[in-house]
């Protein structure tokens, strides 16, 4: 009988189902061995450690790499053995230690806490799942960019508080998704991701002693985090916690903008809206006749989620007291993992979201035309003025049409009332907004 994952595969969160290799537990198993090998090699760089004795640790290590499994390293049982001292770099370092000789297996470690090596390990985690959300809403602003080119002059009707209110087009609707899409990711591309490496207390006293001086002791650091393509940090974070809570924040804003994709499309898709519809899935189990807009509804599910995640990483960082946060640090891990899981999930489906889209513009005209002329109200009052227009949309409230009641307003103005009444002459600069955003397609 195949073995079954420990907890969590995804049955009860759809939305990150195949999207969360980059945040599982053999990912953050692979980080923390990646963070002590790279402590090794920086000594081994500062001149303190003998390099054949680092390069048998890297060695032995190295092997595991990519193989998502560490040899003789398996993350439940490291798990089981955290419990006793709150977290799994005390078993790890035990059993890094048992590979390899004494010798090499004393400059595992050496006079880093548990923190430095976890919040690393954090941070390398964190680094790989960005770039991949970062990848899935380049895409994905692509695609609702050249939704956005398709449907350029193709009009709709702009609701305001759920209700119709003026003209707008396709396009435009489309190039602000994209706007929020890419003002996220380019939040992310900005994101400053730093090692940690403070000692015990956050003085990097070990590391003075080690090394003999406090300049040798910062190019241990710095060492360090080049090793693992990290920043640099400009002093131990262990109770400063806005690597986490900046990270928190651009993930929940990259799942903000997604969920307000998601949700215009959810919307208008509805049958009797019908201007988009989803391009794959959205089968019922008991309805034949239906098409769910299932993507947009697990993207929603994300959006839902995400800020209540940021919002806990947020309370941790304000609960970092001492040199050594308390049950605030620990509350941290599960919650940015879940929400760096949600991103990868949501961003790879509004990547597929935005490819697969299809528009209506049979049934956009159609919603267009359902207050008979009234979405052009503001227009008229603009035009005939304030008075006019409200005897005009009595007018055409009590079932006159359109045209005529505006004809008999505009009768010494000299008007062109087909001109009036056409949506399209009353989508104010949404061409120009739309052709903005091509051009400064990247």
């Amino acid at each position: 009988m195949p073995s079954e994952p420990a907890f969590d595969a995804g049955l009860l969160s759809p939305v990150t189902v195949g999207r969360d290799e980059l945040v599982s537990d053999t990912a953050f198993l692979d980080a923390l061995v990646r963070a002590e090998v790279a402590l090794a090699g920086a000594y081994a760089d500062v001149g303190v450690a003998p390099l054949e004795e680092v390069q048998r640790i890297e060695r032995e290590f190295q092997a595991d790499r990519g193989a998502r499994t560490s040899t003789g390293l398996e993350s439940s049982a490291i798990a089981e053995a955290a419990v006793a001292g709150g977290n799994p770099v005390i078993p790890l370092v035990s059993q890094l230690k048992a590979r390899v000789d004494v010798d090499a297996g004393r400059w595992i470690h050496r006079g880093a806490t548990s923190q430095d090596i976890l919040d690393t390990a954090v941070i390398l985690v964190a680094a790989g799942a960005v770039t991949q959300v970062r990848a899935s809403l380049a895409h994905t602003t692509e695609w609702l960019l050249q939704l956005a080119e398709r449907h350029r002059d193709d009009v709709a009707a702009a609701r305001t508080l759920t209700q119709h209110a003026v003209p707008t087009t396709v396009g435009l609707r489309a190039v602000t998704w994209a706007r929020a899409v890419r003002r996220a990711a380019d939040r992310l591309a900005g994101l400053e991701l730093p090692a940690q490496l403070g000692g015990a207390g956050g003085t990097l006293a070990s590391f003075v002693e080690i090394t003999g001086s406090v300049e040798a002791a910062r190019a241990l650091v710095a060492r360090y985090a080049d090793r693992l393509q990290l920043v640099t940090p400009d002093a131990p974070w262990h109770v400063t916690r806005w690597p986490i809570t900046e990270l928190a924040d651009a993930l929940v804003q990259a799942v903000d903008a997604l969920g307000v994709f998601a949700t215009d499309v959810a919307t208008l898709s509805r049958t009797e809206i019908g201007e988009l519809a989803e391009g794959v899935g959205g089968g019922s189990s008991a309805m034949p006749q239906k098409q769910n807009p299932t993507e947009a509804v697990l993207i929603r599910s994300a959006a839902i989620r995400a800020p209540h995640l940021g919002a806990t990483l947020h309370t941790a960082a304000a609960l970092a007291v001492d040199e050594r946060p308390d049950g605030a640090w620990h509350a941290e891990w599960p919650t940015l993992r879940e929400l760096l899981r949600l991103a990868l999930g949501a961003s790879a489906h509004a990547s597929s979201l935005a490819a697969h889209l299809r528009v209506d513009t049979a049934a956009a005209a159609r919603n267009l035309g359902a207050t008979r002329g009234l979405i052009l109200a503001e227009r008229l009052s603009l035009v005939l003025g304030p008075e006019a227009a409200k005897a005009v949309v009595a007018e055409i409230e009590g079932g006159a049409d359109a045209a005529d009641a505006v004809r008999r307003a505009a009768a010494a103005s000299g008007v062109d009332v087909d001109d009036l009444l056409d949506p399209a002459r009353y989508t104010g600069a949404a061409a120009a907004l739309v052709d903005d955003a091509l051009r400064s397609r990247r």
